[in-house]
């Protein structure tokens, strides 16, 4: 059965009202990137032991830790973000969560993507290496800016790492905003799926609206995963009010919305979900 997920932080920095909103909404889980406006690989030890408890005391589960890993430029040093890397491999631990999202490093404004090449493939192996080793599995996400912006670049990454420990989260409205075309990217990549971000994005508009109501293709990408087998989450990650370089906000009215909107989605493909 599939299951649907969100980042909470779109609804309200409070961890309570997160747990308001999504519960009010009939979601369960959650994708872990912030609380009290914290990056979660900035929380203190005696934060997350609140934060789950709170968690396991209201019945919610996490689809993954929403991690900020490889959003630095690739051209820094590495040392200090292979810290914080060991950092979210313990919080997929302390959370029991095999999952953590990742990007393949910021390029240079400019710079040729094959100039870098090389260097976020050796990261990127390195990173799924040391994932594989501790019973975790990496999802890659495209992001604009990001190596693996383009679909051929994210195949690159995954064919050439080829491990395991290393997929895709695919995220339709970041490929649109990179000029992608959605039915290459999914053709393309559909077989390395393994966790969908659930953010639609109008062209014309230049804006973030609910899934289905943008250019994403989101309600055939959705039912085409589920008949080849998809088995996973649906994360709602909406930006129905800002969409920064590494924030976003949807706000719990907006958010009620972009659920509804999903479960529409499900339910006219009858797509059992829970």
């Amino acid at each position: 059965m599939i299951r649907i997920s969100a980042f909470a932080d779109e609804v309200s920095r409070d961890p309570r009202e997160q747990l308001d909103v999504l519960e009010a909404n009939g979601i369960r889980h959650i994708e872990l990137r912030s609380i009290h406006g914290i990056n979660v690989l900035d929380l203190g030890d005696a934060q997350h032991a609140e934060f789950r408890a709170m968690l396991r005391d209201r019945g919610f589960g996490l689809s993954a830790i929403g991690s900020p890993v490889g959003k630095i430029k690739i051209d820094e040093p590495n040392d200090f973000h292979i810290q914080r890397f060991q950092r979210a491999l313990d919080l997929a631990d302390f959370y029991g969560t095999p999952l953590i999202r990742v990007f393949s490093y910021y390029m240079p404004p400019g710079d040729a993507p094959a100039i870098h090449r090389a260097e976020a493939i050796r990261r990127m192996t390195d990173l799924a290496r040391t994932a594989a080793e501790r019973g975790v599995s990496l999802l890659l996400e495209n992001e604009k800016g990001i190596y693996g912006d383009t679909a051929a670049r994210v195949l690159d990454i995954l064919e050439t790492v080829d491990m395991p420990s290393l997929s895709h989260a695919f995220d339709p409205a970041n490929y649109l905003e990179v000029g992608q075309s959605i039915d290459e990217a999914w053709e393309m990549l559909r077989p390395r799926v393994t966790h969908f971000h659930v953010k639609d994005y109008d062209c014309k508009a230049h804006k973030h609206v609910a899934a289905g109501l943008g250019d994403g293709q989101i309600p055939r990408l959705i039912s085409d995963a589920v008949a080849h087998g998809y088995d996973g989450f649906f994360v709602l990650e909406p930006h129905l009010v800002i969409a920064d370089l590494s924030f976003g906000f949807t706000g719990p009215e907006r958010f009620g919305d972009a659920a509804r909107a999903l479960k529409g989605i499900l339910d006219a493909h009858k797509i059992a979900y829970s």
